[in-house]
């Protein structure tokens, strides 16, 4: 009997740098990597552009002066989602890979993620919104899981909703697929701040000026400590929270300037170390 191969599809690609890059804008100033979407006319989400994001978010979290990571958009439209084109039978498994690794690295790098909404955030660009560690969104944003429309159910959202807004409106948002607006998001907990357009700008800046202010490995722990404790039970998260607080926390030079700084009633001066 002839016996038949197996085909093993894997992906190994090159990181690409920033320069690069052609539908992702990346720039550092002051302590935060700006990651900007642009793939005109909605962002949609293909191969090319989701190896961008996810190399991108890998360069900012191996810089140093990088304190936190600002994703947004450049299009009117912060993202549309998956480009259908791309879900061929040839291509499907490259282009999951690409799309998982975008959630894995906001996931796994060590700076907060921030995403700011300034528009429809649809399948795809909805759990971007999800996966972001803090969320600005105006009231031109509404966010839609519509996969179960086109016969399947989206994978990330299904997961990462749960723990955002609870099971029972995960259900509802992922089995009807209708969109939810702004205001909406703010009371389920899908976004920190709801803001007008006009403020946008203002508020970020603002947001991002008292984030980097902050130690950088400081930002980091809690980052771990507070995804590294969803899924745990209260009694192993807080076990996992007090082994990075007396074990990591407490050997930085920055946790003991920041006691003597309140001591002696100043501004703490952190070495980011």
């Amino acid at each position: 009997m002839e016996r038949r191969q197996t085909v093993e599809v894997a992906t190994q690609p090159i990181r690409r740098k920033p320069e690069e890059f052609q539908f992702v804008q990346l720039r550092i100033c002051d302590g935060a990597a700006r990651m900007t979407l642009n793939r005109p006319d909605h962002n949609l989400l293909n191969e090319s552009m989701l190896r961008e994001m996810a190399d991108g978010i890998a360069f900012a979290g191996d810089q140093n002066d990088v304190k936190l990571i600002v994703l947004d958009s450049a299009c009117k439209v912060f993202c549309g989602g998956i480009d259908v084109g791309e879900y061929t039978s040839q291509r499907v498994f490259q282009m999951l890979d690409a799309f998982h690794s975008v959630f894995t690295g906001i996931l796994e790098t060590s700076k907060p993620v921030l995403c700011v909404v300034n528009g429809p955030a649809i399948g795809g660009g909805a759990e971007l919104a999800a996966f972001g560690d803090l969320v600005i969104a105006t009231p031109r944003a509404r966010f839609a899981q519509p996969e179960i429309t086109i016969g399947v159910f989206p994978p990330l959202a299904s997961t990462i909703l749960p723990f955002l807004v609870g099971p029972k409106v995960a259900l509802e948002l992922v089995l009807l697929g209708e969109p939810v607006t702004a205001e909406r998001a703010l009371e389920l907990g899908m976004i920190n701040r709801l803001v007008p357009e006009a403020q946008l700008e203002a508020t970020v800046n603002e947001l991002v000026a008292r984030v980097t202010g902050h130690s950088a490995p400081v930002l980091t722990m809690a980052k771990k400590a507070i995804l590294g404790g969803m899924g745990l039970s209260l009694r192993d998260g807080l076990k996992n929270s007090m082994d990075i607080f007396l074990n990591e926390l407490y050997r930085l030079e920055d946790s003991q300037e920041g006691v003597r700084a309140l001591v002696e009633k100043r501004k703490p001066n952190w070495k980011n170390r």
